[in-house]
């Protein structure tokens, strides 16, 4: 009905440790050059962003392919028993192109890359396509407030089309916060609007760090199918 839902505790302790360790070890190789070119994006991400006066890489792609425990928590059962309830028993992971399963850091500073996104849907990336439906998973590694940002959705919005979504991050009527814990998996439908908030606190309470991907009821892609199409609609 509103097009998203929160599940909570998907994880134990341990798992969402050695997630986050993972992570930030694949960020670190992939600053230090030491990932193929699929595992950044200049699309998504600023190639000249800085924290703390150093380089630094808000996303790190196809984790899936990178990360056993990645893989791992993206096929959590409950998420795939979801997943092939809701989209059907055909469903399956969008883990080996168009980004894939994207490790997300996103904080605040004047030379941040990363630190809002505007108004969109998951769709209008590529509505040519004959991937949908969809349904994205995000996996919380922080849990989210106004301090690191969070995100604003308009329930129901999925349900009809894009005419009338605001081009930045302007109020919409109806919108609300959606606020999640450590270890919470956020699902929505691919069509619902939603923006993020940027963060009101400086690092480390404004750091909001997660595990995104989708999983698709439609056609698979085409082997090396890549993002030359992927349509980016989304300010920042």
């Amino acid at each position: 009905m509103n097009g998203f839902a929160r599940i909570g505790a998907v994880y134990d302790s341990a798992a969402l440790v050695e997630l986050q360790a993972d992570m930030e070890h694949w960020q670190s190789e992939l600053l230090a050059g030491s990932l193929p070119e699929r595992h950044g994006t200049v699309i998504l991400d600023d190639p000249e962003a800085m924290v703390d006066g150093r380089a630094f890489a808000h996303y790190v792609t196809e984790v899936t392919l990178l990360s056993q425990i990645a893989d791992t928590c993206a096929h959590a059962p409950v998420i795939v028993e979801t997943m092939q309830r809701t989209l059907g028993p055909q469903a399956w992971l969008l883990d080996d192109d168009r980004f894939g399963v994207v490790y997300q850091d996103a904080r605040p500073g004047i030379s941040s890359g990363y630190s809002r996104i505007g108004w969109h849907s998951d769709w209008q990336s590529g509505p040519h396509l004959d991937i949908w439906p969809s349904v994205a998973f995000t996996i919380h590694l922080d849990a989210t407030s106004p301090a690191n940002g969070f995100l604003r959705v308009v329930p129901g919005s999925h349900l009809g089309g894009t005419e009338g979504m605001p081009p930045g991050f302007e109020k919409v009527p109806g919108e609300i916060a959606i606020y999640c814990d450590v270890g919470d998996v956020l699902l929505h439908d691919a069509r619902l609007w939603y923006a993020a908030a940027r963060a009101t606190d400086d690092p480390p309470l404004g750091v909001r760090r997660h595990v995104r991907g989708s999983w698709h009821g439609g056609a698979r892609l085409p082997a090396g199918h890549g993002v030359n199409d992927f349509i980016k609609n989304a300010k920042r």
